[in-house]
C-alpha cells in the first residue's frame, strides 16, 4: 500500500515564518495562504493595508510582519516580443512598491518557494525604503518596468533579486511585509 505524506504546505510555511517573526519581537499576521488575482492588483491592495498599518496602526499595530501566500497571475499587455522579464512575484512586488511610495520603515519580499519566478532562475525580489530613490538615481522608471512586465530587469538593476537556486519543493508563493514601527506623527519611520 502506497502512502503519501505532506511534509510542507502553504499554511505551514506561513506559520513557520510567523514564528520566526514573533521570536524576533515582531507581531506576525497571516492574511491567508490562498490569495489569488492579478499580481499588480494584489500588490496595490497589500500596499493599501501596509499604509493603514504604518499611518494608523490598523488593522495591526506596528512593528509587525504581514504574511501571505497563494498564486497570483499576470495578464500580459503592452508587451512586444522580446520585452519584459518577470514573474508574478516580482510583478506583485513592483506594483506594491509603486503604490506604497517612499514609505520609510517598510520592507517586503516576494518569491516563489520553488526558486523560479516566471521563466527565470530567480525566486523573487525584495523592497526596501530607498528602492524608489535608488531606482531614480539609476535612471530606472518603475511604472514603465511594470507596464512592460520587466520587474526582473528592474530588481536586477538594483541588485535586489533573490536567487535561491532550485529548492526541490513548491509550497506556493510567499510574501512578507515588515512594517518596522509607526511614528507618532502617523508616518512609519526607522
Amino acid at each position: 500500500m502506497q502512502q503519501t505524506r505532506i511534509i510542507a504546505a502553504p499554511q505551514q510555511s506561513l506559520e513557520a515564518a510567523a514564528a520566526l517573526a514573533r521570536a524576533a519581537g515582531y507581531g506576525a499576521h497571516i492574511l491567508g495562504d490562498a490569495i489569488e488575482g492579478e499580481a499588480r492588483d494584489v500588490g496595490k491592495v497589500l500596499a493599501s493595508i501596509t499604509t493603514q498599518i504604518a499611518s494608523r496602526g490598523q488593522p495591526f499595530e506596528a512593528p509587525c510582519v504581514v504574511l501571505s501566500g497563494g498564486e497570483t497571475t499576470v495578464a500580459l499587455r503592452n508587451v512586444s516580443e522580446g520585452n519584459g522579464r518577470g514573474g508574478r512575484n516580482v510583478e506583485f512586488l513592483l506594483a506594491f512598491g509603486i503604490a506604497l511610495g517612499p514609505k520609510v520603515g517598510v520592507y517586503a519580499l516576494a518569491g516563489d518557494t520553488d526558486g523560479v519566478d516566471g521563466a527565470e532562475e530567480i525566486a523573487g525580489a525584495y523592497w526596501q525604503p530607498d528602492t524608489l530613490t535608488r531606482a531614480q538615481t539609476a535612471g530606472l522608471r518603475p511604472t514603465i518596468s511594470l507596464d512592460q512586465h520587466d520587474a526582473h530587469g528592474f530588481f536586477q538593476a538594483l541588485d535586489q533579486s533573490i536567487i535561491t537556486g532550485p529548492t526541490r519543493t513548491n509550497v506556493n508563493d510567499f510574501r512578507a511585509i515588515l512594517i518596522h514601527r509607526r511614528a507618532p506623527n502617523g508616518h512609519s519611520d526607522e
